[in-house]
């Protein structure tokens, strides 16, 4: 990739969606990485039978398990990694893992406020802070990344605009609070070299986003695949669109 370059990523959430997605457009990329980890909570799951078949062809795609909420898991995740990088340092993360439920206000309950808000933050957090080290940068080594998945529907300037079609409560605040994250990130670690942005995927056919929607896996990942291409310092902290524009927060 040109710009920055990515000589290895780790992907959350990668046995399907976006995440697997990714893992197919790294590999199809100019300069592959030389490790892709992906990860995912059950790598021996029916729902991760095409990863491990990618895994098999490809050796640089590198598969392990990694519940983000967990963390016990994600500090296994972290020793792992580093068996595989032997020394060398993380180029990019990129929190795709993420849950969302079909809740209103009225339907709303603090178990489930709790559990996405687990999931689609904490899980961020905790996976961030762990793999600080490795994404850390030596003087001279240029910069490294931390791209969050997020959503329009965290904006809350755009609450008015679309509330009425997707209430799903706990999902709109978990991504305000993660675009919160990102942007605390990109203070906290901008002395560690590292980049931190929050991406809004579009509207995606998956299995969170539904059929009706307007965009494909692929067409989403790829418009990703180049911001991320040329990610630069003066990104950190943005939450911006598939273009890159920035969003309303």
């Amino acid at each position: 990739m040109a710009g920055f370059k990515v000589r290895s990523v780790l992907v959350t959430g990668s046995n399907r969606g976006i995440g697997l997605e990714f893992i197919h457009q790294f590999l199809k990329s100019p300069n592959p990485p030389e490790k892709i980890f992906a990860t995912c909570r059950d790598p021996e799951s029916p729902q991760s039978q095409e990863l491990k078949n990618l895994s098999t062809k490809n050796p640089n795609v590198i598969v392990i398990p990694l519940d983000t909420t967990e963390l016990a898991s994600v500090n296994a995740s972290v020793k792992e990694v580093e068996k595989h990088l032997k020394g060398k340092q993380l180029d990019l993360l990129i929190n795709n893992a993420g849950i969302q439920t079909p809740v209103t206000l009225d339907s709303q309950t603090s178990e489930d406020m709790l559990h996405v808000y687990n999931v689609n933050v904490v899980g961020p957090m905790l996976v961030t802070q762990a793999f600080h080290p490795l994404l850390k940068r030596a003087e001279g080594l240029g910069n490294s990344g931390v791209v969050h998945i997020s959503a329009l529907l965290g904006s809350l300037t755009k609450v008015p605009v679309l509330f009425s079609a997707f209430p799903v409560i706990s999902y709109r605040c978990s991504k305000a609070a993660l675009n919160m994250l990102s942007r605390c990130q990109a203070e906290g670690y901008k002395q560690d070299g590292i980049i931190s942005i929050a991406i809004h995927p579009g509207w995606v056919q998956t299995n969170l986003g539904g059929d009706q929607a307007p965009l494909t896996t692929e067409a989403s990942v790829s418009s990703m695949m180049k911001i991320i291409s040329t990610l630069n310092k003066d990104q950190s902290g943005t939450f911006v669109d598939l273009e890159g524009k920035i969003l309303p927060w």
